[in-house]
């Protein structure tokens, strides 16, 4: 088979190299990518299906796909992108066929507060290691909203990346990334806002 021109440009240590090998017959080149991904795909179908469970069950059907599929893959974008368009539909599929009440509520009105904040106070919490607060607040975001936060902040993917993932149009998922950044917000502050004040009750 032939691959995307640029893909033959590799090192020992790029994703192309072990996709490669792969297609060559060495089935253990496969684990390498697994190990490198495993982590990402499971975050980010935990983030949309809520159960740890049923991330797993959907993260290693991810991964069998891939392995089936991976003949199909041409490099026109990136192995991770293509990967995570794997996971994310192997998601949708298990929150269709295992249809439940939610337990945390929607966040159906929105607060007013601006871009720039958010964007502060995302970093704030990661510059003080907030992990488990982020984690909690995105878990209680709907599960697209939630699949796309962590693409774009903790998997960096590019919207173009996310709209090649999901099949939406970068102008929706701008969109969307723009409402979902604001849902997230509104479950922040109330972490952030005691914590970020000086003793005159001023934002520091």
């Amino acid at each position: 088979m032939k691959l995307h021109p640029s893909y033959y440009k590799m090192n020992a240590n790029t994703d192309q190299h072990y996709i490669q090998k792969t297609l060559d017959g060495d089935t253990r080149a496969f684990s390498v990518l697994v190990a490198r991904y495993q982590s990402y795909v499971f975050t980010t179908v935990l983030r949309m299906v809520k159960v740890r469970e049923v991330a797993e069950e959907v993260a290693q059907d991810s991964f069998i796909k891939a392995f089936q599929s991976l003949k199909t893959y041409r490099g026109e974008a990136k192995f991770s992108t293509w990967l995570y368009s794997i996971a994310y539909r192997k998601a949708l599929d298990a929150l269709r066929k295992n249809k439940r009440e939610r337990t945390s509520e929607f966040i159906d009105e929105i607060s007013e507060g601006n871009f720039e904040d958010i964007e502060n106070a995302l970093g704030y919490l990661e510059a003080k290691e907030r992990t488990e607060t982020i984690q909690q607040c995105i878990m209680a975001l709907p599960e697209e909203e939630a699949a796309i936060i962590t693409l774009y902040y903790f998997e960096e993917q590019s919207v173009r990346e996310i709209a090649q993932i999901t099949a939406y149009s970068e102008d929706n998922i701008k969109i969307k990334l723009y409402r979902s950044r604001k849902k997230l917000f509104t479950l922040l502050k109330n972490f952030i806002m005691p914590e970020i004040t000086d003793s005159n009750g001023k934002a520091i």
